[in-house]
């Protein structure tokens, strides 16, 4: 295992200096990396870290949701609440018809075979999104009107959505039948997860309080009790998630936004560095172990046809996402740079890609095959536009 993560570490540090000198985002180089050393390429990476690849890809994102609950405050909220709704919904539910509609066109595939694999797809990537967003949230880039607080508030939200519809259409595949109520996992799911995420928050403030009282707790110490708590959610959902509708990562993000609240500037800027030091392993770990995972002996499997496909969806994604914030007072810029912020692809297809062909689904190698070409595609294509022009579409600089 330490010899494995050694690899990682070499691999990561000299792909993400490789790419950067060619000018490209270092994410890039991180997928190609953990693809070559992973299990279809050298097979460098023990069992042990691959066996365990799910829970160090939620330890990192659980790492970067605190970074960006420490950048939104409540207020953010009653500027960009019904359009982060808006871009939680309609995006993804677009797209996905857009994928009931033409996948049978192109492959011998059923509608409801096409559903599942929309479900698959619609999802925004809060891997590659979210540490972008929160970078500019920090240079107060697009802050005046809330933009990536925005994207955050609704790539948060649009995780929920489709994975509660792929749980719907997955059954649907499996046994023929639908189930309207299954539809109301989502709102319970978003409630459940603001209420928890609250709750830890007030009793993760009133904690520090009553430490104190007995003495000083070294920051760092604190730093790691807020990351205790934020374990919490994601061991519920990971626990309870067939009982009750939730989400782990949309309760982290509610109960840092919550903390912060409670606490002083100094210490939430505390927070913030000991986290903005940490992403940079956990950076290194999500975007090796998504690549590491992916299984490009699929990606010939579909063909061109499968590529068109992606690329017809992803453009009515984006007449969706310019719908969306039309009304908001954006300029033609800042709604851009929303399209292009919900075009990444990797996190959720990596999670859930290979689950219709593990359950046995006639479709499942072509849904697979689907979700890696929209990680390969996609992943790199939105961290190239949202570095290269993001700065630009909302500064006009």
């Amino acid at each position: 295992m330490l010899l494995s993560l050694a690899f990682i570490f070499f691999a990561a540090i000299s792909s993400s200096l490789l790419f950067e000198k060619v000018k490209l985002p270092k994410i890039i180089g991180l997928l190609l990396a953990g693809i070559l050393i992973g299990p279809y390429f050298f097979n460098v990476i023990d069992d042990s870290i691959l066996e365990n690849s799910v829970d160090i890809r939620k330890i990192a994102l659980v790492i970067i949701l605190i970074k960006a609950g420490l950048t939104i405050k409540i207020s953010d909220f009653k500027t960009i609440g019904w359009v982060a709704v808006l871009m939680a919904f309609v995006p993804a539910c677009i797209e996905l018809l857009a994928y009931i509609l033409l996948a049978p066109i192109m492959f011998d595939i059923s509608y409801s075979e096409a559903a599942l694999m929309g479900s698959v797809m619609a999802a925004v990537s809060p891997a590659v999104v979210v540490p972008r967003m929160v970078a500019l949230i920090e240079q107060n880039i697009g802050t005046e009107k809330r933009i990536p607080q925005l994207i955050l508030a609704g790539a948060s939200l649009d995780d929920i959505v489709v994975i509660v519809l792929f749980t719907s259409f997955l059954g649907v595949v499996q046994s023929g039948n639908f189930r309207i109520l299954t539809l109301l996992d989502i709102p319970i799911s978003i409630i459940s997860s603001v209420i928890i995420g609250l709750m830890l928050g007030i009793v993760f403030v009133n904690m520090l309080k009553d430490i104190h009282r007995f003495g000083s707790l070294p920051a760092a110490y604190r730093c790691l009790l807020l990351l205790s708590f934020a374990f919490i959610p994601m061991a519920i959902e990971a626990k309870f998630s067939h009982v009750l509708p939730f989400s782990g990562l949309l309760s982290v993000l509610v109960m840092v936004i919550q903390m912060s609240r409670g606490m002083s500037e100094n210490v939430v800027n505390h927070f913030s560095r000991f986290f903005s030091n940490t992403w940079i392993i956990g950076e290194i770990l999500l975007f090796i172990c998504v690549g590491a995972i992916v299984d490009v002996r699929y990606v010939g499997e579909a063909g061109l046809a499968a590529v068109i496909l992606i690329f017809l969806t992803l453009i009515i994604r984006a007449f969706a996402v310019f719908i969306c914030v039309s009304g908001t007072g954006f300029t033609f810029r800042e709604k851009v740079f929303c399209v292009i912020a919900y075009l990444p692809k990797a996190t959720v297809q990596a999670a859930i890609g290979g689950i219709p062909l593990a359950v046995g689904l006639s479709s499942g190698k072509l849904i697979l095959s689907i979700a890696v070409l929209g990680i390969l595609i996609t992943a790199p294509l939105g961290a190239i536009l949202l570095d290269r022009f993001g700065r630009t579409l909302l500064t006009g600089k």
